[in-house]
């Protein structure tokens, strides 16, 4: 029911709450599938096997990521606009426009779509070569890989053929024949693949299991890059939105300075900076990927201690001279522009272009070709789960400094928002330090025993 300012409103019923949370299902579902698959996808497009192919998957993924950001942005500027000002139906009913026409330009394009045929299921593969390695869990290490273990010839027409690597040679049991009955008339396959694996599906795991320590730095990355559509949206409220006389900018809508970074930068980077990077580097994108996503988490350090003194540059205003105002909460408000802030979100904007593109794009070259879907589900892991671990230290803040001057008080100039920053601030270094350990440890795919 329509609700005017300062009118009790009505509670939805019981009816209209369920057709909303079965449409969040509907998009948990949807979002599910598009987003990791959207991108193997597009990338499979392109031929690796080419110096063309292999320029176009590099620039594929910054302009994916440009058109994702643009089409971010538009969402929070526009439709968001719509719907505050104009009609929540009308909000919500343009995107649903827009996603039915995605469906109808994506199935008009499907005789042109290069489509790779499944080989069966990954998992199946990780389970069988943990169950054949734990099954010879007693046998002694292979002397000499070459002739010890089972290393059939390689027919996948999609899948590389990987070389042995002596990283978790506890694994290489799996590859081990302890007996002739474990291998078919001919030697090509084994007779049992829960008792018996190949070289090839070890050395697959392996890459999975060498991925987890830096996929893992990714999780604690994203907990500087989730403040900016909380805490930040919080400092806005109490800071001087106004531009110009009259306007006030919606504190949500800082978040679209990230973006526009993001958006800016994309496009510099891939046709003015990767060209001339690849003269000085030698490298086909310029930084390599693991590179690109340090610089991403230094970056986003950087911008925590910038947010830490900004922060705290606004609460010294916010006590030491008169108020412009309070919120809704009766937080004072600060008289120091919320435009102090830009920087911060800016560099953060550049973190996230330099991170998390390097990201996607890492786990889809290092994840076995089969497994690639598995790879653009790990980028939106690491989001989901840096945000559980956001809200994890949010609660432990609370908990521990509740009880004097709480740091993340509901009105930030009675509390020390800027320590928490300075507190995230210190778990970046200690991630970036932690990255460069396993960046340095980190063996690509395809290399081969030193």
């Amino acid at each position: 029911a329509d609700c005017g300012v300062g009118e009790v409103c009505e509670k939805a019923s019981s009816y209209q709450l369920a057709v909303l949370f079965i449409a969040f299902a509907f998009l948990v579902i949807g979002s599910a599938g598009i987003r990791p698959c959207s991108m193997p996808f597009g990338a499979d497009q392109f031929d690796p096997h080419t110096e063309s192919g292999k320029r176009g998957i590099n620039s594929f993924f910054n302009w994916y990521y440009f058109t994702f950001t643009s089409a971010m942005l538009v969402s929070a500027t526009v439709i968001i606009y719509v719907q505050s000002n104009v009609n929540w139906a009308i909000g919500l009913g343009i995107p649903t426009a827009l996603m039915f026409l995605a469906c109808v330009l994506f199935f008009m394009g499907t005789r042109l779509y290069v489509r790779v045929v499944p080989e069966g299921s990954p998992f199946t593969t990780i389970v069988q070569v943990f169950a054949a390695a734990f099954a010879k869990r007693s046998l002694k290490q292979a002397k000499d890989p070459k002739q010890d273990l089972f290393d059939p010839p390689h027919t996948s027409a999609i899948v590389t053929k990987l070389a042995h690597t002596d990283q978790f040679r506890c694994l290489d049991k799996a590859a081990m024949v302890a007996s002739p009955e474990e291998v078919r008339s001919g030697g090509a396959a084994a007779a049992d693949p829960w008792r018996l694996c190949t070289v090839q599906q070890v050395e697959e795991v392996k890459c999975l299991i060498r991925i987890v320590p830096v996929w893992s730095t990714g999780i604690i990355y994203y907990v500087a890059v989730v403040q900016q559509s909380t805490y930040v949206v919080f400092s806005a409220l109490q800071s001087d939105r106004r531009l110009g006389s009259s306007f006030h900018v919606p504190a949500a809508s800082f978040t679209v300075f990230a973006m526009l970074a993001q958006t800016l930068w994309i496009p510099i980077y891939d046709r003015l900076l990767v060209p001339r990077l690849r003269k000085v580097t030698g490298k086909d994108e310029g930084f390599t990927l693991l590179q690109r996503q340090g610089i991403g988490i230094a970056l986003s350090t950087v911008a925590m201690i910038i947010s830490a003194v900004v922060e705290d540059r606004r609460r010294d205003i916010a006590l030491n001279q008169p108020t412009i105002g309070t919120t809704q909460t009766g937080g004072g408000i600060s008289a120091m522009s919320s435009f102090w802030m830009v920087p911060q979100l800016m560099i953060l904007g550049l973190s996230e272009a330099f991170n998390l593109i390097s990201q996607i794009e890492f786990y889809y070259k290092e994840i076995p070709e089969h497994m690639r879907s598995v790879a653009g589900a790990l980028a939106f892991c690491n989001l989901a789960l840096g945000n559980y671990l956001s809200g994890f230290l949010t609660t432990i803040v609370h908990r521990t400094t509740g009880g004097g001057q709480n740091w993340l008080a509901q009105d930030l100039n009675k509390g020390r928002l800027d320590l928490f920053y300075w507190m995230i601030a210190g778990i970046g270094v200690f991630n970036f330090v932690y990255f460069m350990i396993c960046a340095r440890w980190y063996r690509f795919k395809g290399t081969r025993d030193a």
